[in-house]
């Protein structure tokens, strides 16, 4: 993202207000990307596909969007039957890209997910057959119910977009995105996933039952065929990682990251959870923000991006202490959830100027916002006044 010569805080400050909507205003856009309006718009229709498929489910479907536009994974946890499998199928099928589909169980092999090298007898050598892998959206379904082994196939796709068989590597196309669904208990034939793997989704969300008004229309609408039939891709693959590309140069401040550092650093040292956040998870915290910010047609992020997505970034990758589990011997999803809640409570946010522009270094001085938490801040700049930034994520 091509950006000004950086300018002091005092020299921001006076700008004036001609420049400073030319500033707010501009189209933002990248060499090889989409400008933010664009992308909006892309964005959108893509929600709208999904959602006549998915009822009531909203905040699901755009943070499995923005997941999507951030590059990173998704992991869908929910009991049968709430549409786990739905989702990652819409989503899948409004972006024109290759998707692959594989169903997990217990005698599933990694060469199954991989792809296997075959021996051709009539040119007498190997010849590697690609897995389904092999895929720019990747659907694991019921992905718990294969073996740890099985499920360790897909480490290296995750991290790296690439399969190494029999010692050769292949990479895959990009974008690349696995989007797998688990049950959230150990039920029975069910193999929990290791650390080492739910750290490499970017999120996780749980479905939760439909409202009484949702599953009435769900009756009618699916009463004699599947809505998942009719829809189809309303974004192509180019103008997706065109969307990626711009997401991607999306500009955080300085004191947006210090607070996804302090925010994943407290995770560490909380006194309810025997395992934190990884320095993982603070790269995909800060692209995630800077997707959702994207979406909202914004060029910079802000600490209620970070807010928002704190639960879904952070949660499956904490575990929690015997102590804080309490009763919640086999789900131990909602007392995470609320740990992260707390010790979003706890940290400090920066407001004001600080929010979006100013390193956090510049910080002279603080101020408590209207919910009672404490955060820095700053004289204004670009004509925007030093006050805390409000819940609609406008400065």
């Amino acid at each position: 993202m091509n950006r000004q010569p950086a300018r002091s805080s005092e020299d921001l400050a006076s700008v004036p207000p001609a420049d400073t909507a030319q500033l707010r205003t501009a189209p933002f856009t990248t060499e090889s990307g989409v400008d933010l309006t664009e992308l909006q718009a892309a964005g959108r229709a893509i929600m709208r596909n999904v959602e006549t498929v998915i009822d009531g489910k909203h905040e699901a479907v755009q943070i499995a969007l923005t997941v999507l536009l951030a590059e990173g994974h998704l992991l869908i946890e929910d009991v049968p039957g709430v549409g786990k499998t739905m989702l990652a199928k819409a989503l899948a099928r409004s972006v024109d890209c290759t998707v692959g589909r594989i169903q997990f169980t217990p005698d599933l092999l990694p060469s199954d997910v991989t792809g296997v090298s075959v021996f051709n007898q009539a040119e007498r050598r190997f010849e590697f057959k690609p897995g389904p892998v092999f895929a720019n959206i990747v659907i694991g379904d019921e992905i718990n119910r294969a073996s740890p082994k099985t499920q360790s196939a897909l480490l290296e796709s995750m991290e790296e977009r690439q399969v190494t068989v029999d010692g050769v590597t292949y990479p895959l196309a990009l974008p690349f995105t696995v989007i797998a669904t688990q049950n959230p208990i150990e039920m029975e034939g069910t193999y929990a996933l290791p650390e080492a793997q739910r750290d490499r989704f970017m999120a996780r969300i749980s479905m939760g039952y439909p409202d009484i008004g949702s599953e009435l229309a769900m009756l009618d609408s699916r009463d004699t065929n599947s809505p998942l039939a009719l829809i189809s891709a309303v974004v192509s693959g180019q103008i997706l990682r065109d969307m990626m590309h711009t997401a991607r140069a999306v500009f955080a401040s300085g004191a947006v990251k210090e607070y996804a550092v302090n925010l994943v650093r407290a995770t560490r040292d909380d006194r309810d959870l025997r395992l934190g956040a990884s320095p993982r998870a603070t790269l995909q915290l800060i692209r995630a923000a800077k997707a959702q910010a994207a979406l909202n047609g914004r060029d910079y992020v802000l600490p209620d991006d970070i807010d928002s997505l704190a639960v879904a970034v952070l949660g499956h990758r904490l575990v929690p202490t015997s102590r804080a589990l309490g009763h919640h011997h086999q789900d131990s999803g909602p007392v995470i959830d609320d740990i992260v809640r707390r010790i979003l409570g706890d940290t400090p946010v920066p407001v004001g100027a600080a929010a979006f522009a100013v390193p956090a270094s510049a910080v002279p001085k603080t101020a408590v916002l209207a919910s009672g938490r404490s955060g820095p801040v700053l004289p204004a700049v670009r004509g925007i006044p030093a006050k805390p930034v409000g819940s609609t994520g406008q400065p």
